[in-house]
């Protein structure tokens, strides 16, 4: 079963052509043409959402996996996503899901926003509600649905994307919207123009705005050898975080492995590590994810008296330093 429905953010052109405003590709869709989402529809001159509420994957899983470090630090967040993407990144990790259409995809389930909300508040731990796994903001209709009612049930709404969408919309997601984390993917145009079919701006004004909007903001960047793993730019980029956001915005650095159409080595822990320190020498919180054998980035340390205020193994959490505040005791 599929429920499709009208659009939000589109135009009406002649010929019965619409053009997608949802993000900045503005795709111009012709007849019972999709944009490059694969997702957002023109049907007779009308733009349909047909992702809207079908579901490729929901779990329950640690707030940490998003990853969110600082966000509710040990609790659980019940995760969901369709199929769909803005961007079509040459070393997806999820391609799966993200490079897919409704129609080729057989394995997803049509689940109403009120049943999502029971399913959330049947889970113990459970703080809210977190759209992932493939890039929400081309789901944005269900995500307002589902998020509005997530609200009026005490729960929170976490965004794990990248960060590529115009500003009307991505406004409305403040509304609903409490924490972000958004992948900041490399930091020259030419990177996002070649290797994801974007552009790096509007990624930085969303970074500069749900900073500026005060809402709960971490950054990952996944490392990938030959491609983003310039230190110059890497040094720029912790910079500009710092600079723009705060020097506690809280980044991950993610390591890259082989998958869609990209067969480059993994990232080498050592480069892990060299950023990482170069990222400290800006910004209090930055931690190294997807490494095993790796002790560094991995716990909370207080930017003040440098003790240890959350221990993390793996996705278990023990928060051992923290009050009832968040505060360092």
């Amino acid at each position: 079963m599929a429920f499709t429905r009208e659009a939000s953010f589109y135009q009406k052109l002649g010929t019965k052509k619409v053009q997608c405003l949802l993000c900045p590709q503005n795709c111009i869709i012709g007849p019972e043409k999709t944009g490059l989402c694969k997702v957002r529809r023109n049907s007779n001159g009308v733009l349909l959402s047909e992702n809207y509420g079908m579901i490729s994957a929901k779990h329950s899983d640690p707030i940490e996996k998003k990853p969110l470090y600082h966000f509710f630090p040990g609790k659980e967040i019940f995760s969901i996503g369709t199929v769909g993407c803005n961007m079509h990144c040459l070393f997806c990790q999820n391609s799966e899901i993200s490079q897919t259409c409704v129609l080729e995809a057989g394995f997803l389930k049509y689940i109403k926003p009120e049943d999502i909300i029971k399913e959330a508040q049947s889970i113990s731990k459970n703080i809210g509600i977190a759209y992932t796994y493939n890039e929400p903001g081309i789901w944005i209709e269900y995500i307002l649905d589902v998020a509005k009612l997530a609200k009026k049930a005490g729960m929170y709404n976490v965004i794990v994307s990248n960060g590529f969408i115009n500003e009307i919309p991505r406004r409305e997601l403040f509304e609903v919207i409490d924490a972000f984390n958004i992948d900041l993917k490399g930091f020259t145009d030419d990177f996002y123009k070649i290797q994801t079919f974007s552009s790096l701006a509007p990624v930085k004004d969303s970074i500069k705005e749900i900073s500026l909007a005060e809402k709960h903001l971490e950054i990952t960047n996944l490392v990938i050898p030959l491609l983003n793993d310039d230190p110059i730019k890497f040094e720029e980029m912790a910079q500009w975080i710092a600079n723009e956001t705060g020097p506690e915005t809280v980044l991950h650095l993610s390591r890259y492995f082989p998958s869609f159409k990209k067969s480059l080595p993994v990232t080498p822990v050592n480069k892990l590590e060299e950023f990482y320190y170069t990222a400290k020498k800006y910004l209090y919180h930055v931690y190294i994810g997807n490494v095993r054998d790796c002790s560094k980035g991995r716990d909370t340390i207080c930017p003040g008296c440098k003790s240890i205020v959350i221990d993390r193994e793996g996705y278990h959490t023990a928060v051992t330093g923290l009050d009832q505040k968040g505060n360092c005791k």
